[in-house]
């Protein structure tokens, strides 16, 4: 039995490997990408895919700028399953007449690039060019922050958000209806429904108020599962523990459900297969939001990280099929909102807030980073007069108005500590700051055929995370 089921991984593993282009002799790479709320995924995605494809732009990737990349195409994917990320259309939306931000993407989808690579060294000029595949995959934040569920039970899991939603606003009228809850009565469709309902709205204006911590991801995006007892329930309070059929124990069924059913295969089928990761974060906007917003994404990143297996991939692990995630890039979105001289704070930041998961996953044999980005370039630097003040701002067209507007952001502090420290304390407010945000439309002017789109930083990202392949 053991030696079959060996075996068994081991066809796995090699049909993994050989996928549909080639065997070992054109390997694949499955870099994910992801993000927590409105980080702009869609459209990392999408520049990633042009820029690589017209690389004018790509001065920080060293395989382009040593020639070795010949060529660069899209590919049918291998995932004949998985829906196709739409390139073509969300591309058309950054660069047509009327430049406007794509729509977001909900559910899993992916996307294959060809490299023609001509290896460096004595050898690589006799043995000719090499083809290498990038596999895209795409899938929304808030799935991958139900994956630190596996290891919770729902008592714990019960305790931890009802704990965290004792001071948000967001969550008055659910607390309300919590109050008036017996978790030992016997199960009444009709209350368990009202109470999930309730638990999801509370969870949608948690995410618009800048929080991260909004499990389980499904609710939010329900997808075929809306209205199914998989998502039909919410955390409860219980002292003791509940009779065989009351609401306590059938919502501790139902949690176990959504846990062996939704997650566990969204980890076994798309996140456990994949190499590189990416994770954005709108840093800017949880900074806007308060210190609270800014804890609680300091929260899920740690937990979205020590649940990604990070290490580096033996060979015998890659023939039966067990992957490890061996780099991992947090990037702060949005830079393209500063000026240029507040980048090494925003990063600075960035990696403060990952420190307590990046050492764990540095010992494990992961190679991990903050950065920070701007996948498509909305605004330019310019510098203005405020009340007798010069300020170091951005000038774009604004998303809502379409008139231009300069804009500063405010001053992140030169030491992270100044950020972190009163939003462990749970501080309600920054005391010596105010920071804004502002929402800018994508602008097409002076986009040239074969250029690429403009970016901050996209070429130093894919050197860090597929450099070495490369």
């Amino acid at each position: 039995m053991v030696i079959r089921d060996l075996f068994g991984g081991l066809g796995r593993g090699l049909g993994g490997l050989t996928g549909n282009a080639g065997g070992f002799f054109e390997p694949t790479v499955r870099l994910g990408v992801t993000g927590l709320s409105r980080a702009g995924k869609t459209v990392f995605i999408t520049s990633l895919v042009a820029n690589l494809m017209d690389r004018a732009r790509m001065h920080g990737l060293r395989a382009e700028a040593e020639g070795r990349i010949r060529g660069v195409w899209l590919q049918p994917q291998p995932d004949d399953t998985v829906p196709r990320f739409d390139y073509e259309t969300h591309l058309a939306a950054l660069t047509g007449s009327n430049p406007h931000w794509p729509e977001s993407t909900r559910a899993v989808s992916e996307l294959r690039l060809s490299f023609k690579l001509q290896p460096g060294g004595f050898f690589g000029g006799l043995s000719g060019p090499q083809v290498l595949h990038l596999d895209i995959v795409d899938y929304p934040g808030e799935w991958i922050l139900d994956l630190p569920l596996l290891d919770k039970t729902y008592d714990a899991w019960s305790a931890e958000v009802l704990a965290s939603l004792q001071d948000r606003e967001e969550a008055i009228e659910f607390r309300t209806l919590l109050e008036k809850v017996d978790p030992t009565v016997s199960l009444d469709e009709q209350q368990a429904k009202a109470l999930a309902h309730s638990f999801t709205d509370y969870l949608g204006r948690a995410r618009g108020a800048g929080y991260s911590d909004c499990t389980p991801g499904r609710f939010l995006l329900p997808g075929e599962l809306a209205g199914s007892p998989a998502l039909t329930f919410a955390p409860l309070s219980r002292g003791a523990v509940s009779r065989r059929g009351s609401l306590g124990r059938e919502f501790e069924r139902r949690f176990e459900a959504y846990k062996s059913q939704v997650v566990k295969p969204f980890f076994r089928d798309h996140f456990a297969r994949i190499d590189r990761q990416i994770v954005l974060v709108d840093a800017l906007g949880a900074i806007h939001s308060g210190p609270r917003a800014v804890e609680d994404m300091r929260r899920a990143m740690t937990n979205i990280l020590t649940s990604f297996r990070p290490g580096r991939t033996s060979w015998l692990g890659a023939l039966l099929g067990t992957r490890r995630v061996e780099r991992i890039l947090f990037a702060a979105t949005k830079a393209d909102h500063l000026h240029h001289t507040q980048h090494l704070r925003l990063t600075a930041i960035m990696a403060a807030m990952m420190r307590e998961a990046k050492d764990r996953a540095d010992f494990a044999g992961a190679n991990t980073a903050a950065m920070s980005i701007a996948a498509v370039r909305a605004t330019i630097e310019e510098t203005v007069r405020h009340n007798g003040n010069m300020l170091e701002a951005v000038r774009g067209r604004l998303l809502d108005t379409g008139k231009e507007a300069a804009f500063y952001a405010g001053e992140l502090p030169e030491n992270p500590a100044h950020f972190l420290v009163p939003a462990r304390e749970g501080a309600a407010k920054w005391l010596d700051a105010d920071f804004g945000v502002m929402r800018f439309a994508p602008n097409a002017q002076g986009i040239r055929t074969g250029d690429g789109l403009p970016h901050i930083r996209l070429d130093k990202a894919v050197e860090f995370l597929i450099g070495d392949r490369l």
